[in-house]
């Protein structure tokens, strides 16, 4: 069981600053739809004067029909990479939308009543693995796992598609450690719904 309800159509705002991936993010999201799903997407971004750490962000939208305007209103799911696009973003994510934050890199508020909310320590597993600015391809496992409107059979193939070759077994394993903690916090958060009937 995920926690968003099968749509037509999902919005999605990756946010934190430049040298993060935040774009890459979105450019490995809008692929998998496009290319190994059979989805429609589209991708827009801003970022900065900065070269690097200057905010930055990923606007994508996945459908199942093709898409007439390519900008995110209202996001279902919010990926927060820094604690300022947290800040200057989080109002605008929609009722029963999906919250992602590093754990790491970012202070939450008190948790928005009708939000499924997720931290998840991104930038500590990719460590772990080797590399720390692997956190983005972890936090496309979590997505993957928690969300479903992508098949994680399509989101490892669009990873191992757009990394360079020298680092795709260090990021396919970042995915599948974002999506195996993915999976385990779905599963316990359903245990927990069983025990309260």
């Amino acid at each position: 069981m995920t926690a968003m309800a099968a749509q037509r159509e999902y919005q999605v705002l990756i946010t934190g600053f430049g040298g993060q991936g935040v774009i890459m993010a979105g450019e490995i999201l809008g692929r998998a739809a496009v290319l190994y799903d059979g989805k429609f997407a589209t991708m827009t971004q801003a970022y900065g004067p900065e070269a690097r750490g200057g905010a930055c962000s990923a606007q994508i939208i996945v459908s199942s029909e093709e898409i007439l305007y390519p900008y995110v209103g209202e996001p279902q799911v919010l990926i927060c990479l820094s604690q300022e696009g947290y800040e200057k973003i989080v109002g605008s994510l929609r009722p029963g939308g999906v919250l992602l934050w590093d754990t790491d890199l970012v202070k939450t508020a008190v948790a928005q009543p009708g939000v499924f909310a997720y931290h998840v320590p991104a930038t500590r597993f990719a460590e772990e693995l080797g590399n720390k600015m692997m956190a983005n391809i972890v936090m496309l496992g979590f997505l993957t796992a928690v969300s479903g409107f992508v098949g994680a059979a399509a989101m490892n193939e669009a990873v191992l598609a757009a990394v360079p070759e020298a680092t795709r077994e260090m990021n396919a394993r970042a995915f599948s450690r974002g999506c195996e903690y993915g999976q385990a916090v779905v599963k316990s958060q359903s245990r927990r719904e069983r025990s309260k009937k």
